[in-house]
């Protein structure tokens, strides 16, 4: 499994931009890649940052690549 930090690079160089740790924790919950809740999280029942829908392609595309899901 990939690390966040491989896809965040690997998103810069194809997409062109920075993605935030929170939106691929985000994607990952989605896809059912994550067992628990982060222990410094506000609100158990809410994201505060979700991913955007307009990142959410690179972000999947790039969990492809690396054959999270």
């Amino acid at each position: 499994m990939a690390t966040y930090s491989e896809i965040q690079d690997y998103v810069r160089s194809k997409d062109g931009f920075t993605v935030k740790t929170c939106w691929i924790a985000h994607i990952k919950a989605e896809h059912g890649l994550t067992t628990r809740l982060a222990p410094n999280r506000f609100d158990p029942s809410r994201r505060h940052h979700p991913c955007p829908p307009d990142k959410r392609s690179p972000i999947e595309s790039a969990m492809r690549h690396f054959r999270m899901i």
